[in-house]
């Protein structure tokens, strides 16, 4: 089992939800954390509330390919180094192909799939330089297309397919890359507020124990395509 204490790791999208419960866990195992999000105020909230003086609040949209290099260029200030890179921050927007807006269609694109890739691409030499572990945090709708996702399914099957393939190109820097794909998590995505009606689905602090499970597996091993569904259904 490999020791995880002192390693660094950023996550996108960590205000709150899948990102923030994910921070948690990590902060829990003794990972020093960056978390970042569109407003600071809400980054600094989280921070608050994750209690950590481990925890690095950052201001950055994952559209913004500036902002993510940035980002990284404070989490290297303040903890020195780069090892764990989770990019969850994503939007849904979900209406029929023919009513679907340019508006939401683009919104998803660049963050669901193009700030997967900008992040990426702005840690990819710190991944290199510590033998790195980039997870992606994509979703069961990045295999399974449904009426109303057409959207949200192109921005999903493209984070499949570009973590897959970046699997593949890193390796041999002895870089894993892994995406998960949940079913049905408690969250506020899609402007949901979580309540005790969500308690059969699966729970943030789950895909942060699975992460900790990752990072902690034989060198040898690299899980790198996770589907993961809540055991019961509602």
């Amino acid at each position: 089992m490999q020791n995880i204490e002192n390693k660094v790791a950023y996550i996108t999208g960590g205000t709150k939800g899948i990102g923030f419960g994910i921070a948690k866990v990590l902060v829990e195992n003794g990972i020093k954390v960056a978390i970042s999000g569109r407003k600071l105020e809400d980054v600094e909230k989280a921070k608050t509330t994750l209690g950590s003086d481990n925890v690095l609040a950052l201001q950055s949209d994952v559209t913004n390919f500036e902002d993510e290099t940035k980002a990284v260029k404070e989490i290297v200030t303040k903890f020195g180094k780069l090892d764990v890179v989770i990019a969850n921050a994503g939007v849904g927007k979900f209406a029929p192909i023919d009513q679907l807006s340019l508006e939401d269609w683009n919104a998803m694109i660049d963050t669901n799939l193009t700030g997967v890739f900008h992040t990426l691409k702005a840690t990819v030499d710190q991944l290199k330089q510590h033998k790195g572990y980039y997870i992606s945090i994509a979703s069961l709708a990045g295999t399974n297309f449904f009426a109303n996702g057409a959207g949200y399914n192109a921005s999903k099957f493209g984070v499949v397919g570009f973590t897959q393939a970046a699997m593949l190109d890193l390796r041999s820097y002895d870089i894993k890359c892994t995406t998960i794909m949940p079913g049905s998590v408690t969250s506020h995505f899609a402007d949901h507020t979580p309540s005790e009606e969500d308690a059969w689905k699966i729970q943030p602090s789950d895909l942060g124990e699975m992460i900790v499970n990752l990072l902690q597996m034989n060198p040898n091993v690299l899980p790198s395509k996770i589907e993961v569904r809540p055991s019961k259904t509602k």
